[in-house]
């Protein structure tokens, strides 16, 4: 990659032809583009004609890497808020059966996975107006 003229050719080549999840694909982008920032970092106000060939060869893979980047970003941050809201269900759920029937025993925390998987409108007025044996029959999964 640092040569020049064809043998710098030939390694972008084979660079943008690995997969693009492909470890030493992400590595050398990554070296790559902290070596682009060095080198902007330490030039004069134009880099010299090699350079900015190399630059412009390699920027739509830099634009790549960053929007898989994003694009796992966003993955990770949704994921984790469908975590955290399924956690305050939860214990929104833990807490309306405590305030309703004094305390979780083994036979209402076992209807707590039951009552996630309902939408939220029928899951209050069930735990609402069903008695505790008519919420654990309705809810309890035989094992």
């Amino acid at each position: 990659m640092l040569g020049k003229g064809k043998v710098q050719e030939q390694a972008v080549d084979e660079l943008e032809a690995l997969p693009p999840t492909h470890p030493r694909r992400l590595n050398t982008l990554e070296l790559l583009y902290q070596l682009q920032e060095n080198l902007k970092d330490n030039q004069e106000p134009e880099p010299d004609p090699d350079d900015r060939e190399l630059i412009m060869r390699l920027k739509p893979l830099f634009q790549e890497r960053l929007a898989e980047a994003q694009q796992q970003g966003m993955q990770q941050g949704m994921q984790q808020g469908m975590q955290q809201g399924e956690r305050r269900l939860r214990s929104l759920i833990e807490g309306l059966l405590r305030a309703r029937f004094g305390s979780l025993d083994a036979e209402l925390t076992a209807i707590i996975e039951p009552l996630l998987s309902l939408p939220i409108e029928e899951l209050t007025p069930l735990i609402l107006r069903l008695s505790r044996e008519d919420l654990i029959a309705r809810l309890h999964s035989p094992s």
